[in-house]
C-alpha cells in the first residue's frame, strides 16, 4: 500500500489523501482550502493526481474543508463512485450547492470589476452543473460497522466518528494489513450526537490534530456562558450576533437555546432567528437521521418532542427577511453563517450591530488565521465590512466548549485504544502536531508536508 497526501498537511484545511493497494487508486476526501481569499489559487491548483485514475473516493463527512473541491475533481475527470453515510450524502448535497453558488456569484461580482479595469474575467472554480454532476456518483450509502467491498480485495468500514452528523472514521483492509482514516474526531457526552465509535485495531492510522496541543472547556461550564452571554446582552437591551456553522453547530445552539428557555434560564419567548438557508436546510436533514443521535436525545422524538424547536425560533430563507433583521433594535438572538465570517450574511448583521455597545458577538467555533473571526477574536479594534470601517464595540465572546472536535486528551484516547504500530499526523497547525507527537508512545510518527508520499 501507498499513501500520498495532497491537503491538510501541517495545515488544518483542504484534507485530500489517496491510497493505493490492490491496484486500486482510493481517494480519502477532496476539500476545499478555506482561510484568506490567498487560498483562490491553492484551490485552483492541480491535484497532485490525475483525478481520471482515482477509482473511489471515501467521504468521511460533510464539511466543506473535506468536501468541497469534489465537484472540481469531477470537472477535471474523475468518474469513480463516491461512497459516503447516506446522512453525510445528504449534507454534502446542500454544502456542495452552495458553495458552487458562492463561486458562481464571486465570479460574476470579479467580473464586474475586470470588465471596468479591462481585464479578463475570472471563471467561478466551479459551477452549480458541475456540483450536480458530481452528485450524480454518489454511489452505496455507507452503514456503521457494516464491510464495504471496493474489488481487488480492498475492503473499508465506516466507524461513527461523532463529529458532525453522519461523520465517520475509515478502517481500510487489504492483504492482511489495515490503516484507519481518522477524519474529524468529536468526542463523548455531547448534545444530539452519539460519541466517537472506536474502529477495530490497525497496523497505520492517518489521525487529525485540529486540537492536538490544548484541552477544551468543560462543556457545562460552555452552556452556561451561552446562557450568560444571551441574558447580560438582554440586559443592556442589544442584540445577540452568533457566526454560525450551518453544519452541527447551529443545531447543536438550537438545542441548548431550547433547553435554556425550557428550563427558565433565558426568556420562554426569546426571539431567535436561523438567518442562513443552509442550516436550516441542514437542520431538516438532521430530522431526517435520528439514527444517528445520543439515546438521550433520540428519546425526545419518540415522545413527540423536536429537540431543535424553541417558542421563538424563526427560519429566514429569503434575503428580504434578512435584511429586515438589521432594523431589530434589540432583544434578538441572530444565528447566521459563516462561522469564520469570511462571507455570507452575518457580515451584514456585524456590520449593523458591531459598533454598538450594548450588542455582543458570540463566537462558538475554530476560526482560521486570515478570517475576520480571528481578526476580532484576536482584540481588533476596527474592521472593514462590506466596504465600511467599523468600530468593534460590540461585547465579545470566545466559548470554545462547543467544539466539534476531540481535544488533546480525547485523541490521546482514541491512538491508545488502536495502538497502532505506525502513526501519520495530518489536519493541524504544525505546532500543534509537534506537541501532540511529543506525547505518543510505543509509535513511529510521520508528519508529511503536502506532495509527500509514504509505502506503508
Amino acid at each position: 500500500m501507498k499513501l500520498s497526501f495532497h491537503g491538510a498537511d501541517r495545515e488544518v484545511t483542504g484534507s485530500c489523501h489517496l491510497l493505493e493497494a490492490g491496484g486500486r487508486r482510493i481517494l480519502i476526501d477532496c476539500g476545499l482550502y478555506q482561510g484568506s481569499r490567498e487560498l483562490d489559487e491553492e484551490n485552483a491548483a492541480d491535484f497532485g493526481f490525475d483525478p481520471r485514475s482515482i477509482d473511489i473516493l471515501l467521504l468521511t463527512h460533510a464539511h466543506l474543508d473535506h468536501c468541497g473541491r469534489i465537484p472540481l475533481l469531477v470537472k477535471r475527470g474523475f468518474r469513480g463512485e463516491i461512497v459516503t453515510t447516506a446522512a453525510t450524502r445528504e449534507l454534502a448535497r446542500l454544502v456542495m450547492l452552495d458553495a458552487a453558488r458562492l463561486h458562481e456569484e464571486d465570479s460574476a461580482h470579479h467580473a464586474r470589476h475586470a470588465h471596468r479595469r479591462g481585464e479578463a474575467a475570472r471563471e467561478p472554480l466551479y459551477t452549480t452543473l458541475d456540483a450536480l454532476n458530481a452528485l450524480d456518483g454518489f454511489g452505496r450509502a455507507a452503514v456503521y460497522g457494516q464491510e464495504l467491498d471496493l474489488g481487488a480485495g480492498v475492503r473499508a468500514t465506516f466507524h461513527d466518528a461523532g463529529h458532525i452528523l453522519g461523520s465517520a472514521s475509515i478502517r481500510i483492509e487489504h492483504a492482511g494489513k489495515s490503516i484507519v482514516f481518522s477524519g474529524d474526531l468529536g468526542y463523548g457526552g455531547r448534545a444530539i450526537l452519539r460519541g466517537p465509535q472506536l474502529p477495530p485495531r490497525a497496523d497505520v492510522v492517518v489521525m487529525e490534530t485540529t486540537y492536538g496541543d490544548r484541552l477544551h472547556k468543560a462543556l457545562a461550564p460552555s452552556v452556561d456562558e451561552l446562557y450568560d452571554a444571551v441574558s447580560d446582552t438582554l440586559r443592556r437591551g442589544g442584540n445577540v450576533i452568533i457566526p454560525t456553522f450551518a453544519l452541527e453547530r447551529a443545531q447543536e445552539i438550537l438545542f441548548y437555546l431550547r433547553e435554556g428557555v425550557e428550563s427558565g434560564r433565558l426568556p420562554h419567548a426569546l426571539p431567535v432567528f436561523l438567518d442562513s438557508p443552509m442550516a436550516i436546510s441542514a437542520t431538516e436533514v438532521f430530522r431526517h437521521h435520528p439514527e444517528c443521535f445520543a439515546p438521550e436525545d433520540l428519546a425526545l422524538f419518540a415522545h413527540g418532542r423536536d429537540p431543535f424547536q424553541l417558542p421563538g425560533l424563526r427560519f429566514t430563507r429569503d434575503a428580504a427577511d434578512s435584511i429586515a433583521l438589521n432594523t431589530l433594535a434589540g432583544g434578538a438572538v441572530i444565528m447566521a453563517g459563516s462561522g469564520m465570517c469570511t462571507g455570507g450574511r452575518v457580515r451584514h448583521h456585524l456590520r449593523h450591530n458591531l459598533w454598538r455597545h450594548d450588542s455582543s458577538v458570540v463566537f462558538v467555533g475554530y476560526a482560521a488565521k486570515g478570517t475576520l473571526a480571528r481578526s476580532l477574536i484576536d482584540g481588533a479594534h476596527r474592521v472593514h465590512l462590506l466596504g465600511d470601517e467599523v468600530p468593534v464595540r460590540a461585547h465579545l465572546y470566545t466559548i470554545n466548549g462547543f467544539s466539534a472536535h476531540a481535544d488533546r486528551d480525547e485523541l490521546l484516547a482514541w491512538h491508545r485504544a488502536l495502538a497502532p504500530a505506525r502513526t501519520v499526523l495530518v489536519h493541524g497547525d504544525e505546532d500543534a502536531m509537534r506537541s501532540f507527537a511529543g506525547k505518543l508512545e510505543a509509535t513511529e510518527v510521520q508528519m508529511p508536508a503536502k506532495g509527500d508520499q509514504i509505502t506503508l
